[in-house]
């Protein structure tokens, strides 16, 4: 064989010239970005197995959220886990692993939101106890009676747990919605579009909700037990008070409030000997010296003398 020449070969080195190197049928080199793509972000890469037809197709993501941040106690973090694997399945099992990703950063942006819960399980399973309105269809639809298949469900862990261990899925910014492509839900107006990851389009808040400062929420642990909540006849008949509009109202009624309402720090109590003397009013600096109120022998200090 033309590769067995003395000195140029070692064992093994027949399975290099046994067939060609794998390529994708995609020219990844070709594919349109920025400008040429009209303005959208297009990179196959993104998506498992080269395969184009999950390709992920962004916007304007905005910045990248920043990187979860592990509290509580390694209970919380067994049930944080469990959940947010159970979304990454029920939610998208069959997606790429650019689209798995995705959906378990929406649910972790949704933890840093004060909008929903402070906890992982609390975010995933808000809204279960309705028989519709549930913020994530799988908690109240049924889906949690089918049984998991080992690989997908490993690869949801795995996609779970990196997320939990800070890793941060940067196409999607500070996402906190999407819905499946073949669906249109009334609130997608009033949300801002970011992109199309796989089979979801996702969305961020408008106005001061979307914006970063607004994930302020510390993550600290106290995770609830990772299951549905119990259904009630009573909250199924009353409106439904996760609606994507109604919240975004909410939270800039509440910043505005807050702001309006905010007065600077009490006084602290003196001993009454202080109160005498003036009490607070003694250490507030203002009747500091202002400038110009300089003493004459000093008023040319650091110029040059005119004689020496």
């Amino acid at each position: 064989m033309p590769f067995e020449q003395a000195g140029m070969n070692f064992p093994g080195s027949a399975f290099y010239y046994l067939e060609d190197a794998p390529r994708l049928a995609v020219d990844f080199e070709r594919q349109p970005i920025g400008d040429e793509a009209g303005g959208q972000f297009y990179n196959p890469l993104e998506v498992m197995s080269g395969d184009p037809s999950r390709a992920v197709e962004v916007r304007d993501a905005g910045p990248a959220a920043r990187a979860f941040g592990a509290g509580g106690s390694g209970l919380d973090m067994a049930r944080a886990l469990q959940c947010l694997a159970s979304a990454v399945y029920y939610e998208a099992a069959s997606e790429s692993i650019g689209g798995q990703k995705a959906v378990a950063q929406v649910v972790l942006n949704r933890v840093a939101h004060p909008t929903y819960p402070r906890s992982v399980c609390g975010v995933v399973y808000q809204g279960s106890e309705r028989s519709t309105g549930c913020q994530f269809s799988f908690t109240c639809d049924g889906s949690l009676a089918r049984k998991p298949s080992t690989t997908a469900w490993a690869r949801a862990m795995r996609v779970a747990r990196e997320a939990l261990a800070g890793e941060v899925y940067a196409p999607v910014g500070f996402a906190t919605h999407y819905h499946t492509t073949w669906v249109s839900p009334y609130w997608a107006p009033s949300l801002d579009f970011i992109g199309t990851i796989g089979a979801h389009r996702f969305y961020r808040w408008r106005g001061a909700a979307g914006k970063p400062s607004a994930f302020s929420t510390t993550y600290i642990g106290g995770e609830p037990l990772p299951r549905p909540r119990a259904r009630s006849a009573a909250i199924d008949r009353a409106d439904d008070p996760l609606d994507p509009a109604t919240l975004a109202k909410s939270f800039e009624d509440a910043r505005r409030s807050a702001a309006s309402q905010a007065t600077g720090p009490a006084a602290p109590r003196y001993s009454p000997s202080i109160e005498a003397a003036g009490g607070d009013a003694q250490f507030r600096a203002e009747k500091l010296p202002q400038s110009g109120g300089v003493r004459e022998e000093y008023a040319r200090a650091g110029q040059w003398k005119d004689q020496p």
